[in-house]
């Protein structure tokens, strides 16, 4: 696209970006909401538009959209536009491209409330890794994301933060733990944004606002060396985004390069590949329990667009025990509850706060809590055994994909559910059972360390998203990425944008 001929036709940019600036709702009228994060970059790269030009329009389009989706909980727009318009940014993949981060990361000198009254007035004094490699990046950082209370729910409704609200469908969610990100790049804010992964929570916002959602390997992503990890933490950051290149260009930005890490770097995967695959498929969840109509038709649908591309499709059955993969995974999630809940009052006092857990925290965190409290003190050791199950998850999944390269599974067993069903004040035992039914297809892999992708490939009753999830073995992000591309090839989602959106105001 030429810039510089487009605004000769329309305005003048300097014109233009006071117009993005007093009338937001004119989002939808900027050249740069249908294109993808490299596709900006290029054009900074070029010089046709500046970072300033796609920073004001991506706060035009927050400003005219927030409201409606609360995906962005805090901004800091001004030193956007310092940073944008200095001269001073990075030189990188993405150099001038606006970007979010989720709350449950650390931003320097910027909110980190993780989604709860106990941080609500927190304020982050580091980067962690993923933001330090996004600023390295040449991203210009707008503000940050909405989360649930510790990212410990598959939706996004905290107390303190409100209910993402997702732009295909007000009444429905996001997903969790990354529904503010999701929200926003569905809406069309930015276009992409960074997420985070410990039971699911990229893929699963990913399937049900229309996005792709890769979950690298367990220790694949850059973590800073001073960033504290709890014992278990099988959590992973990258991002949300419209378009397998910008994930794919994500992964090269936020991986550990050589020296930095136990795996062999990916680099950026630049396209499809003429290998063809053995994709084993199943809608089965872990505990033997097929996925709703909507949903099987959609992934039987996926397996026959990989047939027809010369991939061969075999049938697989879950391969966890699950009963057992259920209680050591909710033992090493119910942890971190457990803590919050016995040292909320000693957090409080650390910001000079008199804060009770009763109002700091969520019914479901101290549902959690109590939980993981009470296996405890029936069998002491529920860390310590979770972790050496892990272990054994992974060798399970090490031997599995020795006979096959990919497996096909849904994200989630339902098409995306209505705001409310799962808030964190539902009862707890009725929210167990709905969460544990609910998100059954994306654990296994956080467990085993594996890679994981969701793509949008087809849709449900009303038009709502269905992710297909793609799964390897540890490691292996480019088998998955090239199989991406050539879906998206096959069936391009690019031009398929929600109701509520920026292309749509």
């Amino acid at each position: 696209m030429d810039r510089r001929n487009f605004l000769k036709g329309t305005a003048a940019a300097g014109a233009l970006t006071v117009g993005l600036k007093a009338l937001p709702a004119r989002a939808a009228m900027d050249p740069f909401v249908k294109m993808d994060a490299m596709a900006q970059a290029a054009l900074v790269a070029k010089g046709e538009v500046s970072s300033l030009e796609l920073v004001d329009a991506a706060i035009a389009r927050i400003e005219a959209l927030n409201p409606k989706v609360n995906a962005v909980v805090s901004t800091r727009f001004d030193k956007a536009r310092e940073l944008a318009s200095s001269g001073e940014i990075p030189d990188g993949p993405f150099t001038g491209v606006p970007y979010l981060i989720k709350d449950l990361s650390e931003l320097e000198g910027e909110p980190h409330t993780l989604g709860s009254r106990l941080f609500e007035n927190q304020i982050a004094s580091v980067d962690n890794g993923s933001v330090q490699r996004a600023k390295a990046a040449g991203l210009v950082i707008l503000g940050k994301t909405n989360t649930p209370e510790f990212g410990l729910l598959g939706t996004t409704e905290s107390e303190l933060l409100g209910p993402a609200k997702n732009p295909w469908d007000l009444t429905k969610h996001t997903g969790g733990s990354s529904g503010g990100a999701a929200a926003a790049v569905a809406s069309g804010m930015v276009p992409f944004a960074h997420a985070s992964d410990g039971g699911g929570s990229i893929r699963i916002h990913a399937s049900v606002c229309g996005l792709v959602g890769l979950k690298p390997s367990r220790s694949r992503p850059f973590v800073a060396k001073d960033e504290r990890k709890m014992p278990g933490d099988i959590g992973v950051r990258l991002a949300v985004s419209r378009s397998v290149r910008d994930t794919a260009q994500a992964l090269n930005m936020a991986e550990c390069k050589e020296g930095e890490g136990d795996l062999t770097p990916v680099g950026f995967v630049e396209g499809p590949s003429t290998r063809r695959l053995k994709i084993a498929m199943t809608t089965e969840n872990y505990r033997g329990v097929d996925a709703d109509a909507d949903v099987k038709a959609a992934i039987e649908a996926s397996a026959k667009l990989c047939a027809d591309m010369g991939h061969e499709i075999v049938e697989a059955k879950p391969i966890v025990n699950p009963q057992e993969f259920l209680d050591n995974f909710l033992g090493i999630w119910a942890s971190s509850p457990a803590y919050l809940v016995d040292n909320a009052w000693i957090i409080g006092l650390t910001q000079f706060r008199f804060i009770s857990a009763d109002y700091a925290l969520e019914p479901w965190t101290h549902g959690l809590a109590k939980f993981f409290n009470d296996k405890e003190a029936a069998n002491p050791g529920v860390v310590e055994r979770a972790i050496a199950y892990f272990d054994k998850v992974s060798r399970d999944y090490d031997a599995y994909f020795q006979t096959i390269d990919v497996e096909l599974t849904p994200v989630l067993r339902t098409a995306p559910i209505d705001l409310g069903v799962q808030s964190p004040d539902v009862e707890f035992e009725t929210l167990f059972d709905r969460v544990t039914d609910y998100v059954s297809y994306t654990p296994q892999h956080n467990v085993a360390g594996l890679p994981a992708v969701s793509l949008p490939l087809f849709t449900g009753k009303g038009g709502l998203p269905v992710g297909s999830q793609f799964a390897a073995r540890r490691g292996d992000e480019r088998t998955l990425l090239e199989l991406a591309y050539e879906l998206e090839q096959a069936r391009p989602w690019g031009n398929r944008w929600a109701p509520n959106s920026a292309a749509n105001l």
